[in-house]
């Protein structure tokens, strides 16, 4: 069975290869297409790759993509694995901070409750500023 660009392109996001992903995109791949498990690449990439990250959100990643079974966004991930520069990253591009996933935690609370102190300063700090 040949896998599909989106398959192909999902798996190079998983193991961050930036140039891989950008090689896909340039052959047609569909930056928020699924793959066979139903998952974009946004939503699949390794979470502490900031290129992979930059790459599929200039490509026009859909940053507010939310998983079928859990509710969870792009940024409820990096929020909870505590890559700020992804979570910075995401929000840039309109990644929504007030998204609730189906446990109706926000990102900021899944921050809170791994530890990610500086993540959760960021994401305070976007309520406060508004």
């Amino acid at each position: 069975m040949t896998m599909s660009l989106e398959d192909e392109l999902t798996t190079a996001a998983v193991n961050g290869n930036s140039a891989e992903v950008e090689d896909l995109l340039r052959r047609g791949a569909q930056v928020n297409g699924l793959n066979r498990f139903g998952r974009t690449a946004l939503q699949v990439m390794m979470m502490g790759s900031t290129p992979v990250a930059r790459l599929l959100l200039t490509h026009g990643a859909n940053p507010n993509v939310a998983d079928s079974s859990t509710g969870l966004t792009p940024l409820h991930d990096a929020a909870r694995t505590g890559f700020l520069d992804t979570v910075r990253l995401l929000v840039e591009f309109n990644a929504n901070p007030q998204a609730v996933d189906n446990a109706n935690c926000r990102p900021v609370d899944l921050a809170r409750k791994y530890g990610n102190e500086d993540v959760v300063n960021f994401l305070d700090s976007l309520e406060n500023s508004q």
